[in-house]
């Protein structure tokens, strides 16, 4: 069965560079950044490995866990890790599953035969603190993921959440949003004192 938006992230326990992890448990009240490598010791899961090193105090100021998958084991991991730090100029510190056995690639649909019958390919999976699925991307394995998008959806699902709106296209943190169109307008007089500016009766534009 595919997984969905909305759909609870399925559990699970495993051995990861940081000990063993069972996930729920893990994510706790925080947010997950749980993103899958094809393996260990390629160029392209390098520099993301590096990048998300790179960006810890962005995740952690946006109460972000990363946690990386590859199809490899925890001394694998362990051995790249260095080299990681080494060419990325970075202290890596984040858990990588360790998923040999290919079964967590599975269960969330990383493996895709058109690509490899082993390797995962680079999935996101952007979870709540309530385990659910916010969103899901895949890239191609030649393709290096964009991180500056990853935070930036972040930041839109953190905003809708705690305003109760929604985004437009190209939204960046202090842009205006959206006032759904199942708030009525009575309801957005006491919702958004500010005001906002009705290009539409459905397309109300409001700062936040």
């Amino acid at each position: 069965m595919s997984l969905k938006l909305g759909d609870t992230a399925p559990n699970f326990e495993v051995e990861t560079t940081q000990g063993k992890i069972s996930f729920h448990d893990w994510i706790g009240d925080s947010w997950c950044f749980f993103f899958s490598h094809p393996a260990d010791f390629t160029p392209v899961c390098t520099t993301e490995m590096g990048r998300t090193s790179q960006l810890a105090q962005e995740f952690e100021k946006r109460n972000v866990k990363p946690l990386g998958l590859s199809t490899d084991s925890v001394d694998e991991h362990n051995k790249w890790i260095l080299d990681v730090n080494d060419t990325q100029n970075t202290n890596l510190e984040f858990p990588i599953v360790a998923d040999a056995d290919t079964e967590i690639a599975k269960q969330y649909e990383m493996i895709h035969p058109g690509e490899s019958s082993t390797a995962a390919v680079r999935s996101v999976f952007i979870i709540d603190p309530n385990n659910k699925i916010r969103l899901t991307m895949t890239y191609p394995m030649q393709v290096g993921r964009n991180f500056d998008e990853i935070l930036r959806v972040l930041d839109a699902l953190q905003t809708v959440d705690a305003k109760g709106v929604a985004t437009p296209a190209d939204w960046q943190p202090g842009g205006k949003v959206i006032i759904p169109p199942s708030v009525t307008n009575e309801e957005a007089e006491k919702l958004f004192p500010q005001g906002w500016d009705e290009q539409r009766s459905y397309l109300r534009l409001t700062d936040v």
